[in-house]
């Protein structure tokens, strides 16, 4: 590529978000993504986080454009992602990566557990980096504001991995609950079956375990409090433990609550309350429960009367609603949304459908016209909003107040039964201010957003 080119790429994607971009003309048939993308529309792009869910996000993003650099903290999980890529640098630290190699990288994956997905997405942005964010955007409410403002400020096109939301299902609900299938919505029961919790491990922490090879624990635990390396914690297992995770309800909510948010506008709730059975806080604190029903009570917006949402985690089930039939299993990971003229059941992930219910409120509905503009695929629609210089479908803008939802229960959980008054604008609670601590936890020593 002749060095022309390569500075009208990378002027092109280093100003994207900003109305600038359109001065740089991207024909129309351009497919983000497509193999034959010719070299002047490539992309850049770096990975921090590439095994497990990491790995599937790189080769998402790598048709036609270029994996640069790899950074993860563990050598064994990213392996085969290291394999796939053999011509990108690798790195452990994603600050030494951004020191080395700032001037080529024009896009950023973050895929590591949820502690450190702000102080990564944020260094991405703050050096003007377009950012794909796995959900949960961050790990408290105070980094869901941080990464929105700065996204903003700083004009790069962002997408929070909550796949669903470029799905034909979420649209669907949308466009039906704006037809007004099921009159005007007041209540909504969801929920996700799975058990994000440590509390079965909580006894064996005082276990002493050597740090496997490969494993940097350090860089690992990022701005989370100094503690020492338990197997019980990682891989995976840290969604259940509060300094590295956010339980099932910080895991699931950005998925399962995506389609309602979106149909009903339904922004900041005012008062939170968790039910948790056999869990102490004080005691056992550092675990999330089995299971917990979170309660949120949304104020009136717009056209639309006030609305309370209860949330099902783990061991907690979604009830089955009266008029789903007897032979129909009841959704474990989705929704029940009420309204004053019917009942619709989704799943997750755009997965399961969207029914009306019973079947024969379905049959006689009669379907409105599709007009939500319908998707590639999340990640392409990230790519495309990039080289269009557009803001993508869950951008940090939408999906930053999204997360937000899912700290406010993280939260709740800490005090069982108070229902916590919530002041978005403020940003604190206004009748217990001993849960304001937890809005933005301390990070450790030497990290900062």
């Amino acid at each position: 590529m002749s060095s022309s080119l390569r500075f009208h790429r990378r002027k092109f994607v280093q100003t994207a978000g900003a109305t600038v971009a359109a001065a740089m003309v991207v024909p129309r048939h351009t497919i983000a993504g497509s193999a034959d993308n010719p070299p002047s529309e490539r992309l850049n792009i770096a990975g921090i986080g590439v095994g497990g869910m990491g790995a599937g996000d790189i080769g998402a993003v790598s048709g036609g454009n270029n994996i640069i650099a790899l950074c993860d903290v563990d050598s064994r999980r990213a392996g085969e992602t290291f394999k796939r890529f053999p011509e990108a640098k690798r790195f452990e630290d994603f600050r030494k990566m951004f020191d080395a190699m700032e001037k080529q990288i024009d896009a950023v994956v973050v895929a590591t557990p949820d502690h450190t997905h702000a102080v990564a997405a944020m260094a991405a942005i703050k050096r003007g980096k377009h950012v794909y964010c796995e959900k949960p955007l961050a790990h408290s409410v105070h980094e869901c504001r941080e990464l929105a403002k700065a996204a903003a400020q700083y004009k790069v096109v962002t997408q929070l991995g909550n796949q669903g939301h470029s799905s034909d299902s979420i649209r669907t609900f949308c466009e039906w609950i704006w037809d007004g299938a099921i009159g005007k919505v007041h209540t909504i029961h969801a929920g996700c079956a799975a058990v994000n919790s440590g509390l079965d491990a909580l006894p064996r922490l005082k276990e002493r375990h050597p740090i496997p090879e490969g494993l940097n624990w350090d860089l690992w635990l990022g701005p989370a409090l100094e503690r020492p390396y338990h197997p019980a914690y990682l891989p995976g297992a840290w969604r259940g433990w509060v300094p590295f995770g956010n339980g099932t309800v910080g895991d699931w909510v950005c998925h399962v609550v995506d389609p309602v948010f979106w149909a009903l506008d339904l922004g900041a709730p005012s008062t939170i309350k968790a039910d948790v059975k056999n869990y102490d806080p004080k005691t056992q604190g550092d675990a999330f429960p089995k299971g917990e029903v979170i309660t949120y009570e949304f104020p009136a917006k717009g056209e639309r009367g006030p609305i309370t949402m209860y949330w099902y985690s783990g061991t907690e089930r979604i009830p089955r609603p009266a008029d789903l039939e007897p032979d129909r299993r009841p959704v474990e990971t989705g929704a029940i949304v009420l309204g004053d003229k019917g009942t619709i059941m989704y799943g997750s992930h755009g997965a399961g459908g969207v029914r009306i219910i019973p079947e024969s409120k379905m049959r006689e509905y009669k379907l409105p016209e599709k007009k939500i503009p319908r998707t590639r695929g999340h990640h392409q629609d990230w790519l495309e909003a990039i080289r269009q210089g557009k803001k993508a479908g869950s951008d940090f803008s939408y999906g930053a107040p999204l997360t937000e939802i899912a700290m406010l229960g993280v939260i709740a959980i800490k005090f069982p039964g108070v229902k916590l008054q919530w002041d978005a604008q403020a940003m604190k609670f206004t009748n217990l201010p001993e849960a304001n601590q937890y809005i933005n936890p301390p990070y450790r020593a030497g990290w900062a957003l």
